[in-house]
């Protein structure tokens, strides 16, 4: 299949218009992230609960492109308490006797959402955190891409890497230069593992079979993002890719993601069509470390606002007019190949 080139250069870019609700929103996130009970949150766990502790206010500011708002108190803060997690992701039950496996260690894509976050917050990630970018290249499997279920790891015979567990990372990983030569052949893996999954294919393997069901969704776009896959989250990244490494990408990679979103988006204006955050629980943070069982995840006022399906998403449509122009700087360069 080939993209319409023709096709992807008539479609406009609107400026995308913001809200009266998002921006009452943004001012009740960035408030709430100034508070001395944001603090607290942090201090208690930083990554939990779902969606409303500070990590998910960080994270949407940021994919708004309003990280510049966050209070310093609350960036520096959450890369303190992240410093605390275990710095390596505990596989074998002996790895990490008496941790709380979903409390005391981050995973793959969590850390790889939160990088670009600080970064955009003025925090040097690689001084405070210097232990993320050797983790991804310690964790990627031999497909190239990640998983952050610990027991895909145990598995012989085959290889059940995840797009959720890897796009993240990758986004983490291309921030900041090429890194040391591990990492520089981190990147050029994950490449790979996007380009042969065409970013539409769930995983082959009988392990992570349940991913091929929820490769079902992935066409249809999500935000806020958060850690969740959509294939305009796919294709942006494996853009960012081929032009950061100067590597020629496939069209047949692409192109029937290309090609479904020009036709869908005609106009440029990309609608949220799902609420990948939806009906998941959580877990409760306890003083204790107590057991907390299941509970349902809470929202916020501004992930309710800028989640609503049907209604037009700023950053899914810049990020869409953003991908446009790299796709065509790669065909005019003669990397875009058939």
């Amino acid at each position: 299949m080939m993209i319409d080139l023709e096709k992807l250069a008539a479609v406009p870019s609107p400026t995308p218009l913001r809200s009266a609700e998002v921006e009452r929103g943004i001012a009740d996130s960035v408030a709430y992230l100034g508070s001395d009970a944001a603090q607290r949150s942090v201090e208690l766990d930083p990554y939990w609960p779902k969606w409303h502790s500070p990590w998910w206010h960080m994270l949407l500011l940021h994919e708004l492109g309003e990280a510049r708002q966050i209070p310093a108190r609350a960036s520096k803060a959450l890369a303190a308490r992240v410093d605390r997690l275990l710095h390596f992701f505990p596989i074998h039950p002996s790895d990490a006797p008496g941790a709380d496996l979903q409390r005391d260690s981050a995973c793959h894509c969590a850390l790889g959402t939160m990088y670009p976050v600080l970064a955009a917050c003025g925090i040097d990630v690689e001084r405070a955190l210097p232990w993320v970018r050797p983790w991804f290249v310690r964790y990627q499997m031999a497909d190239g891409g990640l998983n952050c279920d610990t027991t895909a790891y145990l598995q012989t015979g085959e290889c059940p890497s995840s797009m959720v567990g890897t796009v993240a990372p990758l986004e983490a990983m291309l921030l900041g230069g090429g890194g040391t030569s591990e990492q520089r052949a981190f990147v050029a893996r994950v490449g790979g593992f996007m380009i042969d999954r065409a970013l539409i294919h769930g995983s082959r393997t009988l392990h992570n079979a349940e991913e091929r069901g929820a490769a079902v969704a992935w066409r249809a776009l999500t935000f806020p993002r958060f850690y969740f896959y959509d294939v305009l989250r796919g294709l942006a990244v494996l853009v960012r890719w081929a032009e950061a490494t100067e590597q020629r990408l496939p069209e047949a990679a692409v192109a029937t993601v290309v090609n479904a979103l020009v036709e869908r988006w005609p106009d440029g204006v990309v609608r949220v069509e799902r609420q990948a955050h939806a009906g998941m629980t959580t877990i409760l943070p306890t003083v204790d470390h107590s057991p907390s069982p299941g509970a349902p995840a809470s929202m916020f006022p501004l992930l309710d606002t800028a989640s609503r399906i049907g209604e037009p998403s700023e950053a899914l449509m810049r990020q869409w007019s953003d991908v446009r122009a790299g796709l065509l700087r790669l065909a005019r360069a003669g990397r875009l190949v058939s």
